[in-house]
C-alpha cells in the first residue's frame, strides 16, 4: 500500500518483503544498506498481538529462543556476538508519536520498548547496528484487526515523513547512544 502510495518527491522508495528466517536477514540487511546507503530504513512487521500502530524505539542482541519459517534459531539466541545489549534508533519515536497522532488520521499511533525477541526485533537490532542507528520499526495489527490496508499505507506514509523530517533537521545534532 505504501508503494502505491509513495512518498514525497525528492524521496527514493526501496520496499523489500524480508522472510521470517534468521540467516535470511544476517545476509539480507547488511547486504540492502550496502547497496543503498539509504539515509534511513523503516523496517514495518505485522504483530497478531498489535492493536495500534507502533513505534519501535529500540532493538535487542540477545533472547532469540523461537524457530524461524526454516525451524532454525541462532545457536547463540543473540542477533551480534559481542554487540551490545540494546540499540536506540536515532529517531525520536516519541516525537513522531505526537507529530503523526496531531494529523488526526484515524489510525492510533503508540510506542513500545520492546519488539518481542523474534524475527521483528532480530531484524529491526541488525538494522540499528549496521547503521548506527539510522533504522526504525513499526509494528502494525493484522489488516482489518483493526485497521484497513489503505489506512496502515496512510498512516506508514505520515510516520515515515515525520522521522525524515525530524532527522533532516536533526542531522547536524546527533548523539547516537548504542545502550540504555
Amino acid at each position: 500500500e505504501l508503494e502505491k502510495l509513495g512518498l514525497r518527491d525528492d524521496v527514493d522508495l526501496h520496499v523489500y518483503e524480508v522472510p521470517v528466517e534468521y540467516q535470511t536477514v544476517q545476509r539480507l540487511i547488511p547486504a540492502l544498506w550496502k547497496k543503498h546507503s539509504p539515509q534511513l530504513v523503516v523496517h514495518v512487521g505485522v504483530s497478531g498481538m498489535a492493536t495500534t500502530v507502533t513505534l519501535e524505539k529500540c532493538g535487542h542482541n540477545v533472547g532469540y529462543k523461537g524457530l524461524d519459517n526454516c525451524r532454525f534459531c541462532p545457536g547463540s539466541q543473540c542477533c551480534v556476538e559481542g554487540g551490545p545489549e540494546c540499540i536506540d534508533s536515532i529517531i525520536d519515536m516519541d516525537a513522531v508519536c505526537r507529530r503523526v497522532s496531531a494529523l488526526g488520521l484515524d489510525v492510533t499511533v503508540t510506542i513500545s520498548k520492546d519488539a518481542g525477541r523474534y524475527l521483528c526485533d532480530f531484524t529491526y537490532y541488525t538494522s540499528l547496528y549496521q547503521s548506527r542507528g539510522r533504522s526504525a520499526f513499526v509494528h502494525v495489527p493484522p489488516l482489518g484487526k483493526p485497521y484497513s490496508a489503505e489506512q496502515l499505507g496512510r498512516a506508514l506514509q505520515a510516520i515515515i515523513e515525520e522521522m525524515l523530517d525530524l532527522l533532516e533537521h536533526s542531522e547536524g545534532k546527533i548523539n547516537c547512544q548504542h545502550e540504555h
